[in-house]
């Protein structure tokens, strides 16, 4: 009890000595894949099928691999409609033209094949007056099986008897991989992969009984396959992340006042309370005032503003912590321009 006791007291006492406290904010980030203005219409095709030349390959990879051509079929489809959805919901461009039916290929047997050649990127993009293709490149499932019995007692007709117990276990990696051709300025504006685990487990008297539980396979396969074209699609949209800021709390009257304020959302009077203190005659509060007038402005949108007051909580103040805030405004302002060039397409 007299440590439990000397614990609390140290975690009141950290506490109570805190001189910042938290703001958390919402920053919107660019997209990871930046398209350019021009791209306004975009075709999809699924080139995950191995090709005649590999198909001996990929049926041996196939049969290791425990994966079917039906799931192997039926997966990339998945792919390519959660895309297509994807893009229509965010309403990202004119004109999506889905090919549900091409001649293109790949090596297959879980191999990401090389880029397809331009001469092909240019043809289908002629062919269905688009600016950009959406290819997937690869589909694969990769199933690992294990088999296990114990002894255990169940219940039947007969009353409670000993019989064995069967389990199954069953892992199965679904990997997807993608490319966004710009046949404009021949260059692929995207290579990624994207992969998830699925897990699988069952029980019984025997192992047919066991491999019951195993029967979802299928479907959670196809679920993840479309939830992974959903995830692709919005590797070109702006996202929101939430951030947090420490900002100063202690010092001054006007600054625990401050902090009263801000914790009611009174952000406005809080920070005419910080301007005051920006003019204080203790080097400290000043320095501390200046840098939360850098926390203001970023939560009012100023990032300029902002830097010039964390610059100031630095470089006349040396307050240590102003400098790495320095950096991140300057990062947030150099996203913005990005966000900017991204909202214009």
């Amino acid at each position: 009890m007299k440590n439990l006791a000397y614990l609390i007291s140290i975690a009141i006492c950290l506490s109570s000595c805190r001189s910042t406290n938290l703001v958390f904010i919402s920053v919107k980030e660019p997209a990871p894949v930046t398209v350019p203005n021009y791209v306004k219409s975009v075709a999809i095709v699924n080139r995950s099928i191995a090709s005649d030349k590999t198909k001996v390959l990929d049926a041996i990879h196939k049969v290791f691999s425990l994966e079917s051509k039906t799931l192997v079929e039926e997966g990339g489809k998945a792919c390519i409609n959660g895309l297509n959805d994807e893009m229509i919901a965010n309403n990202r461009f004119e004109r999506i033209v889905k090919l549900d039916t091409t001649e293109l290929r790949s090596f297959g047997a879980g191999v990401f094949p090389s880029p397809l050649d331009w001469a092909q990127v240019e043809k289908i993009c002629s062919d269905t007056k688009t600016d950009a293709l959406f290819s997937l490149e690869l589909f694969d499932t990769d199933t690992k099986l294990s088999y296990s019995t114990s002894s255990g007692v169940t219940n039947t007709v007969f009353g409670k008897l000993p019989l064995p117990q069967h389990h199954v276990n069953m892992n199965t990696l679904v990997r997807t991989g993608w490319r966004m051709y710009d046949p404009a300025g021949r260059v692929v504006l995207d290579e990624w992969n994207i992969s998830k685990d699925l897990q699988f487990s069952g029980n019984g008297i025997n192992p047919v009984a066991a491999a019951g539980g195993l029967i979802g396979k299928k479907e959670a396969v196809i679920q993840v396959s479309n939830m992974a074209g959903h995830l692709y699609a919005s590797r070109i949209d702006p996202y929101w992340i939430r951030v947090h800021r420490d900002y100063f709390v202690k010092g001054s009257a006007n600054l625990a006042m401050a902090k009263r304020k801000a914790q009611t959302g009174n952000w406005d009077d809080a920070g005419e309370l910080w301007k005051k203190e920006t003019n204080s005659g203790s080097g400290k509060v000043a320095g501390r005032a200046c840098y939360n007038m850098a926390i203001i402005n970023e939560i009012n949108g100023d990032i300029d503003g902002a830097i010039m007051w964390a610059q100031k909580a630095y470089e006349n103040y040396n307050v240590k912590i102003a400098l790495r805030y320095v950096n991140i405004l300057r990062n947030r302002k150099a996203n913005n321009e990005l966000l900017r060039m991204q909202n214009s397409n």
